[in-house]
């Protein structure tokens, strides 16, 4: 039985089901394992994690402590509850906007990957450059946002770092707009969100690969990017103090469990509380050569779950409700058993968002693409969404669906 206790409970003989953290704030190889002594113990207990997940049939238990299914439970029904609040009016549709996007993605690839060769080579970053793909992806996510974070969501893990750094930016402006931010803090935040990783061309390439378990010194070399990153982007003219506190600032976490320097709770500035927020999503929901990424209905209730210690609730609950339950790109299974691709978020309930049905579980064959408002059928008692699905189980190209527009 897998079980969630306070990492005060966690002994040797333990077999941790799951570190309950992101994949890269632990330097162990795997999520799962048996605890075997006080060294692995206290390396657990230094990761800053405030509970794991045991599980009970490999090793020791704690018999009073819930089940992951009750936990669960708890969290879906806390969720549900904090975002009953309906989210943004959207202007246009996400598929009317998806050329214009789509272009505009492109030309933040393009950049980043030029600012981080330049900046490798120690030139100056051309920040007025950066400010106008800013500018432009404000524009596209005020017509609607779906568009935008639909195609963050498509990445090429040979190509991670460019497209976290596009996706962290894309995101940074998203949530500054959905807070009701200033423009020009909401770009301040996308400049930072573009630049926040600008550290990582100083981390040699065989501990940012590296596919097995880092070592210790290998672990405090990757935890330096964002110093690193502070001080080169701390030397050009044109860098703004919001980004770099981005830069310096994105993997602090509320509780002082965060690095470099421990900051905890308001110490922590808003941006980068929100910055924080954004590159934790996006990395665990994106592919690498030593990680699959999960689905992002999975990552956003791990975020919730992380809040109360981690990030800031508040913050947390209004990210969740500015992609909506299940974010554009999401594969849904319906109760008829179809399964659709969410296209965009609905201005009423973050609940029901617009489906593109493309496949059927029953004939496990695909079906003429149908548009299928989730908010109309709830109102007319039809289908409901069920759950979601990992789209490579059944072959769905999410991506070549999202770009049909």
């Amino acid at each position: 039985m897998i079980k969630k206790i306070l990492i005060n409970q966690l002994k040797p003989g333990m077999y941790i089901h799951d570190l309950n953290l992101a994949w890269f704030d632990h330097p162990f190889v795997r999520n799962h394992f048996l605890l075997e002594n006080d060294a692995d113990l206290k390396r657990v207990i230094d990761t800053g994690a405030p509970s794991v997940y045991i599980d009970t049939s490999r090793g020791l238990d704690v018999p009073d402590a819930p089940t992951a299914a009750e936990v669960e439970a708890e969290l879906e029904s806390s969720l549900l509850a904090a975002l009953a609040k309906p989210a943004p009016t959207l202007k246009i549709t996400a598929r009317e906007e998806t050329a214009r996007a789509t272009h505009i993605h492109q030309q933040a690839c393009t950049l980043v990957r030029q600012v981080m060769q330049d900046a490798r080579l120690g030139r100056a970053v051309e920040v007025a450059q950066v400010e106008e793909v800013a500018d432009a992806i404000a524009e596209s996510i005020e017509r609607n946002a779906g568009a935008m974070t639909g195609l963050i969501s498509i990445k090429n893990k040979d190509e991670y770092t460019f497209l976290h750094s596009v996706a962290v930016g894309t995101l940074m402006i998203t949530f500054g707009k959905s807070l009701g931010l200033s423009p020009a803090l909401t770009r301040q935040g996308g400049v930072g969100g573009l630049l926040h990783d600008t550290g990582k061309i100083l981390v040699p390439d065989e501990i940012l690969n590296k596919p097995g378990k880092l070592t210790d010194d290998e672990f405090t070399v990757m935890r330096n990017h964002p110093l690193q990153g502070w001080k080169l982007l701390s030397s050009m003219a044109g860098v703004d103090a919001v980004a770099l506190d981005i830069a310096l600032n994105h993997h602090e976490r509320m509780d002082g469990s965060g690095y470099p320097h421990h900051f905890k709770g308001n110490d922590i500035s808003q941006m980068a509380q929100m910055a924080a927020i954004v590159d934790v999503y996006d990395a665990i929901t994106s592919d690498r050569c030593y990680h699959k990424g999960l689905p992002a209905p999975q990552v956003l209730r791990k975020l919730w779950e992380w809040s109360p210690h981690h990030f800031n609730p508040t913050l947390v609950q209004h990210f969740i409700r500015m992609l909506g339950i299940y974010p554009v790109g999401t594969v849904v299974r319906l109760e008829s058993g179809r399964l659709g691709i969410v296209t965009d978020q609905h201005s009423d309930s973050a609940l029901t968002p617009h489906v593109l049905l493309v496949f059927s579980t029953k004939s496990n064959a695909f079906i003429p693409p149908e548009e299928l408002d989730m908010a109309h059928e709830a109102k007319r008692g039809g289908d409901k969404i069920a759950g979601f699905e990992a789209p490579e189980k059944f072959g769905i190209d999410v991506a070549r669906y999202l770009r049909a527009g």
